[in-house]
This record gives C-alpha cells, structure tokens and sequence, in this order.
C-alpha cells in the first residue's frame, strides 16, 4: 500500500485526480497507485502545484526521472486550470535539464487563453530554481461534425497472444547461461513497479537480442481500472506514451550496439478520439531517422476496435557505440 505523504488539511488536491481517488470499501485499488505514486501533485496556489519527491520515479539504468512522468504531471497542472467541458487535444514539450529525484518539482501554469471552444495553456516545471521543462497544451469542447476519415489499424493478434515484459524477464532469468551482471540488471528491472502492462509483439527485437527495423508493435494499458474521468486517462496516457518510443530506434543496432547516453529532447501528443488507458490499446511505434547524436521516432496508439486514439512524436538524444569498441577501450 502506497501511504499519503501529505494531509488534506494541508493542501488542495487536484480535483480530477480526488475525485477518482475515492473508494466505498476504503481500500487502495491500483487506480489510487498509479495515481498517487505518479500523477498526483501538492496545490500551492491556483496556478502552481508541486510533485513530491517521494512521488518521483528514477528507471533502473536511467540517470534521470521518468520523461513521460513529467508530461503526466504537467498536463495534471494544466487540466486543473481548465473548465470540465474542454479536454486536451494536443501538447507540445521540451525537455530543458535532467530532473533529480532529490528535488520536488513545481509545475507553473500560465492561463494563456480562454475560449467557448479552445482554451491554451503553458506550463513550466522548476528543480531547485530552475527550469527543466515546458510543455504547451491545447484544450477544445466536444465538436460534431460529419467529415471524418483516418488510416487503418494493422493487423495484429490480440494481446492475448502474447506475455507481459515482466514474464519475459523471468523467463531469462531461468535461461542457462545467464551471467550474474544480467540476473542483477534483470531483478532490479522487475522491482521497478510501474502499474502498466507492456506486451511487445516482437520481443526479440524490442529487447535488442537480434538487429531489426527500426519499428514495434506492443500491446499496452493501465493495470486496474482507472476510472470515469476522460481527463484523467489522458494524464496517464500522456505518462504511458513515453514508454518504448525511443527504444525504438535502437532496433536496427541489435546486441551489437552499447547505449552509451540516451535522453528524450521533446514529446508531443495529438488526441484524435475517446478511449480508456485501462483497456488494451495498440501502440504502433518506428523511427524513420537515426544520425548525428539524435533519433526521431513517432508512433500511433489504436484502440482494438480499430479506432485511432493518439498520435505522439519525440526527438531524443541518442548516442551509442559497437560493442567491440567497448571491449577494445577495456583492454
């Protein structure tokens, strides 16, 4: 169970997030763990809100906090500054410093504009002073109209067909030959506990065991039942996007690359129509670029009825080397 780590009478909780929070057994579902291990934000004033440090999530492998965390985190701030009729429908982020677990972040919301039908917000995250990151936010009202098209979903199996990334690594950790390094990275990568199911379709390639195209398909959603608030699936969907995207373009490399630094540059978003994050949703992922330190990757997220629910795009610092030249730097 994930405790409070603060007192109600001491702040405003963002009220999407309070309302969603609530149970009438009173007990903590995975709804309250997702949420107030990774989304949930202190509101200091009407226009600033603080993530906790105890809140932050620093992968193993990673020197800084989770990238798509942030994003979740943001758009929490900026969804609370907006009226309940109008609902993201794009963002667009930088990511300006590494952020540190040791220090709390403060999320700076500027109410751009208000509109009947549009509303903008600009949101600045601050670390001990200073900037790490800004994101751009666009927020609509429902619009009806009858001209609409979109690309088809691909073809895929169901999730069902596949296993869960946490299953994968038990199953190398009983593969023969498994070296003590790989059995510790693996079982620190099994206590990182993230509350989202990843089933990747491939999983050869996406944990880099042969070289490949630069593209996945993964199967992913939210581990419990978040709720009936459609803000609040885009907060953790904003979250959930970041996972595997940049991964992406480490494919074509294989086993045959070690990542020497890699780090999300920008993240931006479009949500096309409706969905819930706690339902399986397809996440079509490829990188058509890779060079000069950066990688571009972009990526589409279905819902298994065939409708296309997101669009997301990302640069990132990308900087590896062969392996061998690994091997020869030791010598």
């Amino acid at each position: 169970m994930i405790r409070r780590f603060v007192t109600r009478s001491k702040l405003r909780t963002f009220g999407i997030l309070r309302r969603n929070m609530s149970r009438s057994d009173g007990k903590e579902g995975l709804q309250d763990e997702v949420v107030r291990s990774f989304l949930t934000l202190e509101s200091l004033d009407p226009n600033i809100f603080r993530a906790p440090t105890k809140t932050l999530w620093h992968p193993t492998g990673s020197r800084f906090i989770f990238g798509g965390q942030v994003v979740g985190q943001a758009l929490v701030a900026a969804c609370n500054t907006v009226s309940p009729e109008h609902h993201v429908h794009s963002l667009h982020c930088y990511f300006l410093r590494g952020g540190n677990s040791n220090w709390p972040i403060l999320f700076h919301v500027d109410r751009t504009r208000d509109g009947e039908t549009y509303s903008s917000r600009n949101v600045k995250a601050t670390q001990d002073g200073k900037a790490i990151f800004t994101m751009q936010a666009s927020f609509k009202t429902d619009e009806k109209q009858e001209y609409a098209y979109q690309m088809e979903m691909p073809q895929v199996p169901g999730p069902e067909n596949f296993k869960d990334t946490d299953d994968l690594l038990k199953m190398r950790l009983d593969a023969k030959g498994i070296s003590d390094k790989e059995k510790d990275y693996i079982n620190r990568m099994l206590s990182n506990n993230i509350s989202i199911l990843i089933r990747p379709l491939d999983p050869h390639a996406y944990y880099k065991v042969k070289p490949a195209e630069p593209r996945r398909l993964i199967w992913m959603k939210a581990n419990g039942n978040i709720g009936e608030d459609y803000k609040l699936h885009q907060c953790v969907a904003a979250y959930m996007s970041d996972f595997s995207l940049l991964g992406t373009a480490l494919q074509p490399g294989g086993s045959n690359y070690r990542t020497r630094f890699m780090t999300s540059l920008d993240h931006t978003i479009w949500f096309h129509n409706p969905f819930r994050v706690d339902e399986w949703m397809l996440y079509e992922l490829f990188s058509p670029h890779a060079g000069n330190g950066r990688a571009f990757c972009s990526g589409r997220v279905w819902r298994t009825d065939g409708t296309l629910a997101m669009s997301i795009a990302q640069e990132g610092v990308v900087r590896v080397e062969p392996k061998s030249q690994t091997a020869k730097a030791k010598l």
